[in-house]
């Protein structure tokens, strides 16, 4: 029973960890791509890719579970619009507002403190001493990293209109790791993401429409362009968001939500790796941070469960 229960955290993990890996990038490409493109569009384009690709693997298993979906259609419309609709569309509207370090810096430590506190509040799961000092860990790393071990970077910190955005986006992911606990179990993992993936894209299409007649917001195709929207909607949404519920559902809300932490950790180790990038003694003191936080966090609760 206890090695079924290891191999279980294990597992979750180690999804977890993949998923964080593939939505490192998200912010960079937030940020790069609001050059060259709405973010209403940016979403819309990312969540179609998703829906086309993820569809003939998911074919079957839409037909034989479609009943389940008509019955649970309102749990699945709610975590569609938070999980799809909202976040990232949030996400890419304040790239275009704000910095990327305020993004990194808000995006990462908000949400893991909402669904923590919200996991606690309506899941009733256990928020130990160790979980605490496991997430304040974390968050004393991503602070390290993002402030460049200068207290000067932090006090000049301004909050604007781009920080609400995603503030907002990060609150609406919170939400999403907290209902996708509700998953209906009559229906599979690949349908699953591909009814969500669905749903929000029919829920962007009217936003989409009026950001192409109503706005100033033009796209300009390039193979570069391209490749972001197929790496969002390959990567960052089918692969990602398919590691990521089946971490939550192995771990459970509170604890793998504490994983978004290691986002701008990968994040900088791409760039050390694919742009020449140096890396620092910040960033390894802030990568030992996050790491720790998150052994902290998890392997004392598995403790506590024996």
């Amino acid at each position: 029973m206890q090695a079924k229960a290891n191999t279980q955290t294990r597992d979750g993990v180690l999804l977890a960890i993949a998923a964080t890996l593939l939505w490192s990038g998200n912010f960079i490409i937030a940020r790069k791509a609001s050059e060259s493109i709405g973010p209403v569009s940016l979403a819309f384009y990312r969540w179609s890719c998703a829906t086309i690709v993820l569809f003939p693997f998911a074919l079957n298993k839409i037909k034989a579970e479609s009943t389940a979906m008509k019955l649970n259609w309102k749990i699945l419309l709610l975590l569609s619009f938070t999980g799809i609709a909202l976040f990232n569309t949030f996400v890419y509207v304040a790239g275009h507002h704000t910095t990327a370090i305020n993004m990194a810096l808000i995006g990462t430590t908000s949400s893991p403190i909402f669904a923590t506190a919200m996991a606690a509040f309506f899941l009733k799961e256990r928020m130990g001493f160790f979980r605490i000092i496991g997430m304040l860990i974390c968050i004393a790393g991503i602070i390290l990293l993002i402030s460049k071990g200068s207290w000067d970077v932090l006090k000049h910190f301004k909050f604007s209109i781009g920080d609400a955005w995603i503030l907002a986006g990060s609150f609406a992911f919170a939400v999403y790791n907290i209902l996708v606990r509700k998953k209906p179990s009559g229906i599979s993992p690949l349908s699953f993401l591909w009814i969500l993936f669905c749903l929000g894209t029919f829920m962007l299409l009217p936003f989409y429409l009026m950001e192409q007649h109503f706005t100033n917001y033009q796209t300009n195709w390039s193979y570069g362009l391209l490749g972001s929207i197929l790496y969002l909607g390959i990567g960052t949404s089918v692969l990602a968001f398919w590691s990521w519920n089946l971490a939550i559902a192995k771990l459970g809300a509170g604890r793998t939500v504490l994983f978004g932490n290691l986002i701008p950790v990968f994040s900088t180790l791409e760039a050390v790796f694919l742009l020449g990038e140096k890396m620092t003694m910040i960033h390894l003191s802030s990568g030992i941070l996050v790491i720790a936080g998150l052994i902290i966090a998890n392997i004392t609760l598995q403790k506590n469960k024996q």
